[in-house]
């Protein structure tokens, strides 16, 4: 089996990471902090707001089982991507509405998912969502991955 990854911001991981999860032909899902200018960033300096970080989903997934297009959908539906830096109560650059692709291939396919979201009129406000290359993935402590189900959540406060 050959496996992909895709990258997500959608505003504080744990809820993101849950849903990613639940996703037949996801084999993995690991919550961090990507697209920032500081190296091994930790919880705490990312709630700062001055690295420059998102709280991200790094899924691997089979896409003999799941599309990259599905992993969008779900991505989509998981959050209100007209929010600049923000997601509910949740406010700071960290929480923005993000994709890092890892190619050529996945920036093609987010930017179509993206205008035809936008042209759907789902949405009053325009899709704040950047697409940008993937950078560095810094894996969160230990404590923020499966958050949630360590807790017996099934979702976040929103």
């Amino acid at each position: 089996m050959m496996s992909e990854k895709a990258t997500f911001g959608a505003g504080c991981f744990w809820g993101v990471e849950a849903t990613f999860r639940e996703i037949d032909g996801v084999t993995e899902a690991a919550v961090g902090y990507e697209g920032g200018h500081t190296s091994n960033p930790t919880y705490k300096d990312v709630c700062t707001d001055r690295t420059g970080h998102a709280e991200v989903v790094q899924v691997e997934y089979d896409p003999a089982k799941v599309s990259y297009e599905k992993l969008l959908e779900v991505f989509w539906n998981a959050h209100d991507p007209t929010q600049v830096n923000r997601q509910g109560p949740d406010v700071g650059t960290q929480y923005r509405s993000v994709i890092f692709y890892h190619s050529p291939e996945q920036e093609q396919i987010a930017r179509a998912s993206k205008a035809k979201l936008e042209a759907s009129g789902r949405y009053r406000r325009r899709i704040a969502t950047e697409i940008v290359p993937a950078q560095t993935f810094y894996r969160a402590e230990e404590y923020h991955q499966q958050y949630l189900a360590k807790r017996g959540l099934r979702h976040c406060h929103i």
